[in-house]
């Protein structure tokens, strides 16, 4: 953790520093201390800071019994502040509301056509999504939004929020933050990022990437895309476009893909794949995942097979992962966390026959503890960055 710095005037940059400690885990004001080296007194002031902003509370401590009176424990406040996470996926959207402590407070799903891929068709499916939300919500929930986070399946510009390329959905160049903001009438500030980046930072945060300082995130629906931390930090690539590891070229002999490159490894691995292996409708979306499982439970061979052939060419492109990132943990999201289970055994020895085995260490490969939440819990990670920068100004701005 960098030195706290003790200056008046970068007072925003402790509290700052104050406040992503804590969402690590609660502390007591003697731990806070010693985490960032500010002296007992200024961990005092900017305790009351937050507390009075409303991002944290204080809370008596239990006694363990030492002599004196026990530090009180500070821990985010879960229920005063949030963000809007907005997931895009072929066929579905969903729309949440997310605590300041990472838990998902709402969320509203809408399965759709995949003919209503369309800019103008998704942002109306959004707007009536979130219609709905705010009459659920009501406003009783008292809950102050500081952001919105939109989570999409493509190449998301760092600098602007413009979605470059999503193939899936067939677009090119989308400013969705303004179509969003035009279209829902709402003054909430959008920022708009990859989906499997996103994945990655909830799982980093408050997943199974928890104390991991190398991990790779991979998450597979219609395509596939994946998320890189390295040093314990997110990495986006120099426009945000790092991680497109869906488009790594594994099969020289394999099919088109719809980026308009020849053998992806998203043409081998991902719903459309499996679904097309195992005889289903490859445009039958969760429902044939779900109906997949049914029959792969129950051992039908041909469900087995499919299983077993999704499981290599999993493992292939893993493994390539492996070997040039080192990673410590591989975090499979999406369809892949939830046919894990079943593919467990062929992966595994897929893997082992292609790691690299000079590296004398075992890589963990685990499913996303957030499951489904992880996108939005990542979105709304996106959204409160502004917050966790500065928290007394947009705290101000927000009220």
């Amino acid at each position: 953790m960098p030195t706290a710095a003790r200056t008046p005037q970068l007072r925003r940059s402790n509290l700052a520093l104050v406040l992503d400690r804590l969402r690590r885990g609660p502390c007591s004001r003697s731990q806070l201390v010693g985490a960032t080296g500010l002296t007992r007194s200024a961990i005092a002031g900017l305790v009351g800071e937050l507390v009075d902003l409303g991002l944290v509370v204080e809370e008596p401590s239990l006694s363990d019994g030492r002599p004196g009176r026990p530090s009180p424990v500070v821990r985010i406040d879960g229920e005063s502040v949030g963000a809007l996470a907005i997931e895009i996926f072929v066929d579905e959207i969903v729309v949440a509301i997310v605590a300041f402590d990472g838990s998902v407070v709402t969320t509203l799903r809408r399965d759709r056509k995949r003919d209503r891929v369309e800019l103008d068709a998704t942002i109306a499916d959004i707007a009536t999504l979130l219609g709905e939300l705010r009459r659920l919500q009501g406003d009783d929930d008292g809950r102050r939004l500081v952001g919105c986070g939109v989570s999409v399946p493509g190449l998301v510009r760092d600098r602007d929020g413009v979605v470059v390329a999503a193939p899936n959905l067939g677009w090119v160049d989308v400013d969705l933050a303004s179509a969003l903001r035009s279209a829902c009438d709402d003054d909430l500030p959008i920022s708009v990022g990859n989906d499997a980046d996103l994945g990655a930072l909830a799982e980093l945060r408050f997943g199974a990437g928890v104390g991991s300082g190398q991990m790779v995130f991979v998450s597979g629906e219609v395509g596939v895309g994946g998320g890189l931390v390295v040093a314990g930090s997110p990495v986006v690539g120099g426009a945000g476009f790092a991680g497109e590891i869906g488009h790594v070229p594994v099969n020289p002999d394999g099919r088109q893909c719809r980026c308009g490159s020849i053998g992806c490894w998203e043409t081998e691995v991902g719903e459309r794949a499996l679904l097309e292996r195992a005889g289903l409708d490859p445009d039958g979306g969760r429902a044939a995942v779900d109906d997949l499982l049914r029959r792969a439970a129950i051992g039908e061979p041909g469900i087995v097979a499919a299983l077993d052939d999704e499981a290599r060419w999993l493992a292939i492109g893993i493994a390539g992962l492996v070997n040039v990132l080192d990673p410590d943990t591989v975090v499979l999201g999406g369809l892949f966390a939830r046919i894990l289970p079943s593919i467990r055994p062929t992966l595994d020895e897929e893997l082992a026959r292609r790691r690299y085995r000079a590296a004398q260490r075992e890589v963990a490969v685990v499913g996303a503890a957030l499951g489904s939440a992880a996108i939005s819990v990542g979105a709304a990670e996106l959204a409160f960055g502004a917050l966790l920068s500065d928290p007394a100004r947009v705290m101000a701005a927000s009220g």
